[in-house]
């Protein structure tokens, strides 16, 4: 593993200013296989960063590195951040806080049942984090952030650690696939597939695949709620990202945010966020059997259910296409039948273990 940082190294200034906390095991593999589909032999192409760490896997990670490097700069005791009851972003968050010797609060809303949402709850108790329920009116919000935050030296990471300087991490990823296409480990493709959220993720590696002058096209498969994920804030979350970058670093092209090539895919969202149905579940299926993929349905089952589609009718309409698989694979052993500590777990969210 070299674990070079790609963009400091391609970006000096930029990488004194906006430096990061080592928790990844980069870069991670990148393979070629071969599927078949539809009486079909394809070529696919897949970016395994479900293994960017042995605490814990996937593209949270990539984020973290830049969003809790201030904090290693700053009398911060807890890091605080924002999710889903079941999401990977509060467990990485916490996971890290606790590897860093540092307490964490995590402000859950409900989502939809699933199995994975016990599990999540169960491991943010054992790694002692603080979870409180979130939500109702703005001024009921601002009250309960005021309440648990105030006065207790605390370093807040966003929802999804989609901040321009949380994207920064995969605007490094994209160098680091460009990186392995020059040294030949792969063919250049020419279409991305990942699943996104908070669109950091699929921001970040359009504007490194820009930087980098790749052809490729990210096709960010939407899982989240149109309030959350639409093209108006990944416009924006892409623009101030190339901003920030560029006035930081006048190396940084001024007119980077122009040069990408990304579209925002809503059609396998399916009935809503952390639901599924029979295309997803049988893309699982697929991904399992014929790639030794473990995908779940809430992100990255997506993903997969789109690049298949696209690829059996035809639509992709090219010869190289790449997925990005940014769940976690670090198994991760819990009890899920009961809560690890019920007093610690706000009432509304026992309702998840029945």
């Amino acid at each position: 593993m070299s674990d070079i940082d790609h963009l400091a190294e391609q970006f000096p200034i930029l990488g004194r200013s906006v430096r990061k906390t080592k928790l990844a095991d980069l870069p991670t593999p990148v393979n070629e296989h071969r599927i078949r589909l539809a009486g079909r032999e394809h070529e696919l192409l897949i970016k395994y960063d479900n293994l960017t760490s042995p605490l814990y896997g996937g593209n949270k990670v990539r984020k973290l590195e830049y969003l809790l490097s201030p904090a290693s700069r700053k009398p911060i005791r807890r890091f605080a951040t924002f999710g889903t009851v079941g999401s990977h972003h509060a467990l990485a968050t916490a996971l890290f806080a606790r590897q860093a010797g540092l307490d964490c609060t995590c402000f859950l809303v409900h989502q939809r049942k699933t199995a994975a949402v016990p599990v999540t709850l169960n491991l943010l108790l054992q790694s002692g984090t603080e979870i409180l329920r979130f939500g109702g009116a703005y001024n009921k919000r601002i009250a309960t952030l005021r309440k648990n935050l105030w006065h207790r030296d605390v370093w807040v990471v966003p929802a999804g650690g989609s901040s321009w300087h949380g994207t920064l991490g995969f605007v490094n990823a994209g160098l680091e696939l460009a990186a392995q296409i020059e040294s030949g480990a792969i063919p250049v493709p020419d279409q991305l597939y990942v699943a996104t959220g908070t669109m950091g993720t699929a921001a970040g590696l359009a504007l490194g695949l820009a930087l980098a002058e790749l052809p490729t096209t990210v096709q960010a498969i939407r899982v989240s709620h149109t309030h959350i994920a639409n093209e108006d804030i990944l416009h924006r979350l892409i623009t101030k990202t190339a901003l920030m970058m560029h006035r930081l670093d006048q190396s940084v092209p001024q007119d980077l945010e122009k040069r990408v090539n990304i579209c925002l895919r809503h059609e396998f969202f399916a009935a809503g966020y952390a639901h599924s149905n029979a295309e997803i579940d049988a893309a699982v299926i697929f991904a399992d059997q014929q790639l030794q993929l473990k995908l779940e349905t809430t992100y990255t089952g997506k993903a997969m259910a789109a690049l298949l589609s696209d690829l059996a009718s035809g639509a992709a309409n090219c010869s190289q296409v790449l997925f990005w698989n940014t769940v976690n694979s670090v198994p991760l052993a819990v009890a899920v039948d009961a809560p690890a500590d019920s007093e610690r777990l706000p009432a509304e969210f026992l309702s998840y273990f029945s």
